[in-house]
C-alpha cells in the first residue's frame, strides 16, 4: 500500500505534484491546518504530514496520529511542532533549513538599509505631500562594521553580502571555526568585542535558553552609540522593552524588525518609534522562497516514506538516500543485536556499549546508535523505535557509550552490543555478509555463527559428552522441527552455547522441558 501525505496548510502545487509522481497518495486540504478537531479527525489515515506555520502539533494532536512516520515543515521554524512529543511517539520532525536562506538574509539586508536610510518614514512623508530633504539624514553603509550574532547558513550569506557592499564583518558564533571564519572573510569575535564595535548588528541564531534576549538592556548599553539593529531571526532574541528604552534614549539609532516575541505583533514597544522599520515576519516570503521550501519537504517526505533517506530531521539522525541501501541492513543487524540482549535482560538496565569494528565504523553510528537501542528498549516498552530510543534511554538514565575501530578483525565489519544490568554485563556481536543477512558471530566473548530466525531457543550448558542428542531428541519427540542450529563454548568441558531456530512457536511446555535437561544453566525463547 503506497504512504498517504497530508498537506494541512497553503503549499505551492508543485508539492502536491511531487508526491504524485514519487507515488505517493497525498491529500492537500490547506484549510486544515486552522481547524484543530477537524486536523485530529483525520491525522490518524496518514503517514505523513506537510506542514508551514498555521499547523499546531500538538501532544494531543499526536496522540491521534496513530499511523504518522515523519512530520516535514516547509521552512526553517518549528516552534510550532512539540518536538518532544513526536520523539517520544516516534515519529522524525524535519525541516527545509536551506530553502528560504538567500530569502531571509536578503531580507535583513534590506532592512539595514531602510533604516539607514529612514526610507519607509521618507515615503510616508513625501506621500503625503510634504518634501522634507532635510528631516532625513541617513548614514552610508560602505565602511562601516557589521556585526553578525550567529554565523550559520543564514548570517555566512549576510556575511557575503555584507562584504560585498564594502562593510567590515565581525561574527559571534561559538561554532564558527577559525576556518570558515577565514574562509568567508569575516572576524571571528566574541560577544562583547562585537557590542562594542558594531555600527550595524544584524541577528541570526535560533532562539533558545543561551540565546534569549541575548540583547539585554545591559548588553544593549554596551553598544557603540548609534549602532543599527535588525532581526530578522526569531522574536525575543531582543529584549523589546529595553530596546524602546535605548531608542529613546538615542543610544541606539534605529531598529528594523521583522518578528516579534508575540506574533501576531498587532501590539509591540517598538511600534511607534520614528526610527524603526517593523515588517509583518516576511523573511521567507518570496515567491522563490515558498516554492524552493514546498518542493524541498515533499521530496524528503517521499525520501523518508519509499527509502527511509531521512534528511534535515531535528530528532533523528540524518540518513541520505546514497547511504540508506549500505547502511539499512547494518542498522537492521543493531536493532536485532539490540532485541536479543533486551530479550535476555531480566533486572534493570544501567548502561549499554555500542562498538564499531571495520568498515562499519565509518558509516552513519548515530543511526545505528538508535537502532540498537530501539531494539534493546523494545521487550520492556513495546512502542519504542529509532526515533523514541535515545530520549528515553536518557529519561531511564541508561549511560550509553560508542567506540568506534577502524582496524577491522576476523569481520570487515562487525558490532558489539555490551549490556549492563544492575546484576551482570552481557554481550552480543554481529555482522552483515555479503548476501546482506544480519547474523550473530559472538555471544558472551564465545564464538559462533547463526542467523535471526523469528523463532529461536538461546540455552547456556555446561559442555558435556550426549548433551546435543538429549536436546535433538527432546525437540524431536516434541514435534519441534530445527531449522539452524549453532554451537559455541569457551574450552572442552566449560560454558557452552546453543542458539536454534525452530519452525513455529515456542510453547511453555516444551520451554521447561529443555530447561529441566541435565546440563542446561538456562534456557529462553527469543523472537525475531
Amino acid at each position: 500500500m503506497a504512504p498517504r501525505v497530508l498537506i494541512s496548510d497553503s503549499m505551492s502545487p508543485a508539492a502536491v505534484q511531487i508526491f504524485k509522481d514519487r507515488g505517493v497518495e497525498v491529500d492537500y486540504l490547506p484549510a486544515l491546518g486552522k481547524d484543530k478537531e477537524k486536523l485530529a479527525e483525520v491525522i490518524g489515515d496518514y503517514d505523513g504530514l506537510a506542514i508551514r506555520s498555521a499547523t499546531k502539533v500538538t501532544a494531543k494532536l499526536l496522540e491521534k496520529a496513530t499511523r504518522l512516520k515523519v512530520i516535514g515543515r516547509a521552512g526553517i521554524g518549528v516552534d510550532n511542532v512539540d518536538i518532544p512529543a513526536a520523539s517520544a511517539k516516534g515519529v522524525i520532525v524535519e525541516n527545509t533549513p536551506f530553502g528560504n536562506s538567500i530569502t531571509t538574509a536578503e531580507h535583513a539586508i534590506a532592512l539595514m538599509f531602510a533604516v539607514a536610510r529612514e526610507i519607509p518614514a521618507a515615503d510616508a512623508s513625501t506621500q503625503a505631500g510634504k518634501w522634507e530633504k532635510n528631516r532625513f539624514m541617513g548614514v552610508e553603509i560602505t565602511g562601516k562594521t557589521l556585526g553578525i550574532i550567529g554565523c550559520g547558513n543564514i548570517g555566512a550569506i549576510v556575511a557575503e553580502r555584507g562584504i560585498g557592499l564594502k562593510m567590515r564583518v565581525v561574527a559571534f558564533d561559538p561554532f564558527l571555526s577559525p576556518e570558515r571564519a577565514a574562509s568567508l572573510g569575516v572576524e571571528k569575535v566574541e560577544l562583547d568585542e562585537l557590542l562594542k564595535r558594531a555600527d550595524f548588528i544584524t541577528l541570526h541564531t535560533p532562539l533558545t535558553e543561551k540565546t534569549r534576549n541575548v540583547l539585554s538592556a545591559e548588553n544593549l548599553a554596551k553598544c557603540k552609540k548609534g549602532v543599527r539593529i535588525v532581526n530578522c531571526a526569531r522574536g525575543g532574541l531582543v529584549d523589546e522593552v529595553a530596546l524602546r528604552a535605548a531608542l529613546d534614549s538615542g543610544h541606539v539609532a534605529g531598529a528594523g524588525f521583522d518578528v516579534f516575541v508575540e506574533e501576531p505583533a498587532t501590539t509591540n514597544p517598538l511600534f511607534g518609534h520614528p526610527n524603526v522599520v517593523c515588517t509583518p515576519h516576511l523573511g521567507a516570503s518570496t515567491n522563490e522562497a515558498q516554492e524552493n521550501v514546498a518542493l524541498q519537504v515533499a521530496e524528503q517526505l517521499s525520501d523518508y516514506l519509499l527509502t527511509g533517506a531521512v534528511t534535515n530531521a531535528l530528532n533523528m539522525p540524518s540518513v541520505s538516500a546514497e547511504e540508506a541501501p549500505k547502511l539499512m541492513p547494518f542498522v537492521r543487524l543493531a536493532e536485532l543485536l539490540g532485541s536479543f540482549a533486551g530479550q535476555l535482560t531480566e533486572t534493570g538496565l544501567v548502561g549499554a556499549r555500542i562498538e564499531y569494528e571495520g568498515e562499519v565504523a565509518e558509516m552513519n553510528t548515530r543511526a545505528l546508535g538508535a537502532a540498537a537501542l530501539a531494539g534493546l528498549l523494545k521487550p520492556q516498552l513495546d512502542a519504542v523505535n529509532m526515533v523514541s530510543a535515545p530520549v528515553m534511554a536518557k529519561e531511564r538514565g541508561i549511560a550509553v557509550e560508542d567506540v568506534r575501530r577502524e582496524s577491522a578483525g576476523t569481520y570487515d565489519s562487525l558490532i558489539r552490543l555490551t549490556v549492563k544490568t544492575e546484576r551482570q554485563e552481557r554481550s552480543v556481536a554481529g555482522t552483515v555478509f555479503a548476501d546482506g543477512k544480519p547474523r550473530i558471530v559472538e555471544i558472551k566473548g564465545i564464538q559462533m555463527d547463526a542467523e535471526f530466525q523469528p523463532s529461536m531457543l538461546y540455552i547456556t550448558n555446561k559442555d558435556r559428552p550426549g548433551f546435543i542428542g538429549r536436546l535433538g531428541t527432546l525437540l524431536g519427540e516434541a514435534g519441534a522441527n530445527i531449522a539452524t542450529f549453532a554451537l559455541g563454548r569457551k574450552a572442552a568441558g566449560e560454558d557452552a552455547i546453543c542458539l536454534i531456530a525452530i519452525d513455529g512457536p515456542v510453547s511453555d511446555e516444551l520451554l521447561a522441558r529443555v530447561a529441566a535437561l541435565d546440563g542446561v544453566v538456562h534456557a529462553q525463547r527469543l523472537a525475531f
